[in-house]
């Protein structure tokens, strides 16, 4: 879930599917692909793994790894930004455009091992469909696109908890001594901007930035029963919305594989802050 947001904010295409993430079928991971920082300093102790969906792997966020193929990880997204800055012992972002809990459990946590000491995660948005739900909200009438929200809401309610519990719990698993970070979705749209805003009707918008605090309030919940801690990201975000004049996220971009997510300084200055002071 590449937004109070539906994610569902955002995580080969066609001209459309570029539009949001991708929800094809997720690659596996390559250690060869795999993205680190400078050498850490001699007496840092810090193991870190980035997992999760495109907000993590910094789509939107430009500079990224070739190598990363379809994952798109960026130089600007925040775990490289946090690894850079803080030069853990070692460091590894295995986080793709377009994961869902599946993908994390069959393509990403294989690179989590005992020694890992800290992890971060953005998940939930793809399992709820983010790429569908904006589709309709974008090419279809309002009645259309709150349709697909109230389906969206209700997968999130009755299905996304348990596929974040195991999730989290295959994390723990994999590294009981590592502290796990779940960081949420922004708000996709400043509503009390929406009359002046271009393109989505403000109803459109309205039911876009509910969905998506149903999300995070599921989210959070996950973090809170799996005993890790949950990172909200919507503050940092506040006043640089959709709508906003000084806005950290893209509406419609072209091409549009950056539609609805961070631009780079969304992922500098509204999660790597969020991350940085939940890492410890």
């Amino acid at each position: 879930m590449r937004s109070h947001r539906v994610p569902s904010h955002p995580l080969c295409r066609s001209v459309f599917a570029a539009i949001v993430i991708p929800t094809l079928a997720i690659p596996a991971v390559f250690i060869g692909a795999l993205t680190g920082p400078p050498a850490a300093s001699a007496g840092s102790t810090v193991r870190y793994v980035a997992l999760g969906d495109s907000y993590s792997s910094g789509v939107g966020a430009g500079s990224y790894d070739r190598s990363s193929g379809k994952c798109e990880r960026s130089a600007n997204a925040y775990p490289q930004q946090w690894a850079a800055r803080n030069a853990p012992a070692s460091f590894v972002s295995a986080a793709c455009s377009g994961a869902t809990t599946s993908a994390v459990l069959n393509s990403q946590i294989s690179v989590v091992t005992s020694r890992t000491t800290l992890v971060s995660i953005t998940i939930g948005g793809n399992d709820a469909g983010f790429s569908r739900i904006m589709k309709s909200c974008v090419l279809e009438s309002d009645s259309a696109c709150l349709s697909a929200i109230s389906n969206a809401e209700n997968f999130v309610t009755a299905w996304l908890p348990a596929r974040l519990d195991m999730t989290l719990h295959a994390i723990h698993s994999h590294a009981p001594s590592a502290r796990i970070v779940v960081l949420d979705y922004p708000e996709l749209y400043d509503l009390s901007k929406s009359r002046t805003c271009f393109g989505m009707s403000s109803n459109k918008r309205a039911a876009i930035d509910h969905g998506a605090a149903r999300l995070d309030s599921v989210i959070s919940a996950a973090a809170a029963r799996n005993g890790d801690i949950f990172s909200d990201v919507r503050s940092h975000f506040s006043g640089h919305e959709i709508c906003d004049s000084n806005g950290w996220l893209h509406s419609m971009t072209w091409p549009n594989d950056a539609s609805y997510h961070p631009t780079a300084s969304g992922q500098e200055l509204g999660y790597e802050p969020a991350f940085s002071a939940a890492a410890g």
